[in-house]
């Protein structure tokens, strides 16, 4: 029993991430050629390969740090942050219904079957959820001290290739996760005590947290393509609205946070619209910004300089006790 439900989760796994690598790879295709042919008057086969693979881009110093960094993030975690996602959600879900149970006196689900509107609905709260979770978060990374020395890992990028959305320190991936229990696990929690076992939209079988990542253009908006929606741009935050977060023009500091929606960033004043076919210059300001082109630099330096953050106040209080024991009479 335990090996055959293992067997269907790596299988549903396998298929769900199948399908979304093969979805993204179309996504990001069909936007280097509409870029490319929005741009470009004389086209051919190799100029098209030169403008969506830039040889000043992949050649970077920083693009190479971001292979590596996304092939050692495979080999050493390839299983650890998707299931403790799913645990912290779970958990907080399984505490928010037996504590909102007992405070209402819910002992079953107050619907029996989900019909087709339950689950639309059930499915546009985890998605709004998750969003506003993703949104506070990111804004913490850039407030946050002791986060931004980790969120420094994904802004020390200093060209975009792809997998540069997997440019995330493990333990901030870690810490996302945990912060992801909170917001959807009590939408997930007070929606068990509403119906039994909800199930999310699918649309010709695929998922629609699928389809979400497919809309929000994660590797498309980490390449150098200037893809925007238009007057969708109100509700969808295109791939240009995100490269503008990763600028390093000061009139670009803490804007653009939003994963999916950009109508957060709007509501909470930390939205900025860039001008059509807007260039970039990304990376980080700080003397030190080298230092994270290679895996020294993206793995370990983040945490050294946490515990820099941490001891410092330890520090600061040794010298005062210090200074009033030594002061003269």
């Amino acid at each position: 029993m335990i090996a055959e439900f293992i067997d269907k989760v790596i299988n549903k796994l396998s298929y769900d991430n199948l399908v979304t690598a093969g979805l993204l790879l179309l996504t990001a295709l069909g936007s280097a050629l509409w870029a490319y042919f929005r741009t470009v008057e004389k086209r051919s086969l190799v100029d098209f390969f030169e403008f969506a693979l830039p040889k000043e881009v992949i050649l970077h110093p920083s693009a190479k740090a971001d292979f590596l960094f996304w092939l050692t993030k495979k080999l050493l975690m390839p299983f650890l942050l998707i299931p403790s996602g799913v645990i912290f959600v779970s958990g907080v879900a399984f505490l928010t219904n037996q504590t909102l149970g007992a405070l209402f006196n819910i002992h079953a689900p107050l619907l029996q079957d989900a019909g087709p509107l339950v689950i639309v609905v059930f499915t546009l709260t985890m998605l709004l959820a998750y969003d506003i979770s993703y949104y506070l978060y990111h804004y913490a990374q850039h407030r946050i001290p002791l986060l931004w020395e980790l969120h420094k890992v994904h802004h020390s990028a200093e060209v975009m290739v792809g997998v540069t959305k997997d440019r995330v320190h493990p333990l901030d991936d870690l810490l996302n996760r945990i912060w992801d229990g909170v917001i959807p696990g009590i939408a997930f929690g007070i929606w068990t005590l509403i119906a039994l076992d909800p199930v999310e939209v699918t649309i010709f079988g695929i998922n629609v947290y699928v389809i979400r990542n497919i809309l929000m253009m994660d590797f498309v908006r980490h390449t150098h393509l200037k893809i925007s929606f238009g007057p969708l741009d109100n509700v969808i935050l295109s791939p240009h609205w995100h490269q503008l977060h990763h600028s390093v023009d000061p009139r670009h500091y803490d804007k653009n946070f939003g994963l999916l929606f950009s109508f957060w960033d709007r509501m909470f004043g930390t939205a900025c619209v860039p001008k059509p076919d807007e260039e970039f210059r990304f990376g980080l300001m700080d003397k030190d910004h080298s230092d994270y082109q290679s895996l020294f630099g993206l793995w370990v330096l983040p945490l050294k300089k946490m515990g820099l953050i941490l001891i410092r106040p330890l520090r600061r209080r040794r010298l005062r006790s210090g200074g009033v024991e030594g002061r003269p009479s």
